[in-house]
């Protein structure tokens, strides 16, 4: 049997092309080595946040959070999606500075945001350090859990019924019209494409992915504790650090009333165990931000690991030489919840030669091309 598209992965990114190519009404075939939801996407936060350190970030990252706005009411409670906003939060002066230059580039593009003094915030967050500057409030960023919003792309969407998962399903090599399983079984298809985050370099070396390790914990049930999910806005600059370890205050109110605390990157290391030194050093940032993160009882910590690409933007489209044939919707770092609508999106424009929605050459894997070595 030959599908329209096949599809390896099915986490966030992978569920949402299968059910944006079902919707044109694709036959879709999906394979994951693991289970829905699984790596990546079971690792993260899934916050749903735009971004703005560049002009095409910009771009994927607010036309996909209106995907995700737009997506909102069919969700399930169990999916969590909550509208709770982004606290982008000042410690100094120097960062004061940098809100007010976030919020009027927000303003100019008509982003919802609103900037408030250290008094208002102390009054928005009272949970939060009393010396603090200020912060920038980004009104519809929201959270949702990622992992079950795959299951529902993948299960229970409008045009699910094109779909055809396989778990537990190790595929070995792909080429332009197809892949073989792990148990030999060859899967033909129309298109494929790689959507499995770092695993895709198993299938395409040469690929631009580098990991960057990450460590989340999570916390017993506070209620109300904090309503926003706050990040400081020094996690800007320390989110594209290319070399060594890094942490920045990242925390999360999730519906049942936990905190999930962040976040940690690192580019050395591929051991998916929990570093305690990191973990702390994690941790001692946060209580600086929320000084009574010390008094409450965490109760699980993980790591994961996001697939990173050079220029820090996903590669979305035909891969050229490093797959012939194949396309590619990977290499998504942190923001593979916020930017799976959009990628999903976009792909499927290229598919079917359709005209994209935002435009397409900063995400073509062919801005890497060049760094493709034959032997």
């Amino acid at each position: 049997m030959t599908a329209d598209a096949l599809i390896v992965g099915a986490g966030i990114v992978g569920a949402a092309c299968a059910a944006e190519l079902a919707t044109l009404g694709m036959q879709v075939e999906v394979c994951d080595a693991r289970g829905i939801g699984g790596g990546a996407t079971a690792a993260g936060m899934g916050h749903i946040v735009v971004m703005n350190d560049s002009p095409p970030e910009f771009a994927l990252s607010r036309y996909s959070r209106d995907l995700w706005l737009q997506l909102a009411p069919q969700l399930r409670a169990r999916d969590a999606f909550a509208r709770c906003g982004t606290l982008w939060v000042a410690a100094d002066e120097e960062e004061w500075q940098a809100a007010r230059a976030m919020h009027a580039a927000f303003d100019a593009q008509g982003v919802v945001a609103q900037l408030l003094d250290a008094s208002a915030l102390r009054t928005c967050e009272p949970a939060l350090a009393p010396q603090l500057a200020g912060g920038l409030r980004i009104e519809h960023d929201s959270i949702v859990y990622a992992p079950t919003v795959a299951e529902w792309l993948l299960k229970q969407s409008p045009h699910a019924a094109n779909i055809r998962v396989r778990l537990g399903a190790p595929v070995t090599s792909i080429s332009a019209r197809g892949a073989t399983l792990a148990d030999g079984e060859r899967i033909g298809a129309a298109c494929v494409i790689l959507a499995n985050g770092l695993d895709a370099r198993h299938l395409a070396p040469a690929l631009p992915l580098q990991p960057k390790k990450g460590h989340l914990l999570i916390t017993d049930r506070y209620p109300h504790l904090i309503r926003h999910q706050l990040l400081e806005l020094g996690y800007i600059k320390s989110a594209h650090h290319a070399t060594g370890t890094s942490v920045a205050f990242n925390a999360q109110p999730r519906p049942t009333g936990q905190l999930l605390i962040g976040s940690s990157r690192q580019f050395d290391t591929t051991d998916p165990a929990v570093e305690m030194p990191v973990l702390a050093q994690m941790l001692q940032r946060a209580a600086r931000y929320l000084p009574v993160l010390p008094t409450l009882n965490g109760i699980r910590a993980w790591t994961g690991f996001r697939a990173a690409s050079p220029d820090g933007l996903p590669l979305i489209g035909p891969a050229g030489d490093f797959a012939p044939g194949v396309w590619l919707a990977v290499g998504h770092e942190g923001l593979g919840v916020t930017t799976s609508l959009a990628t999903a999106k976009l792909l499927a424009a290229q598919i079917t030669a359709s005209a994209a929605p935002i435009p397409l050459e900063p995400y073509l894997p062919a801005r890497f091309a060049q760094q493709v070595t034959h032997e």
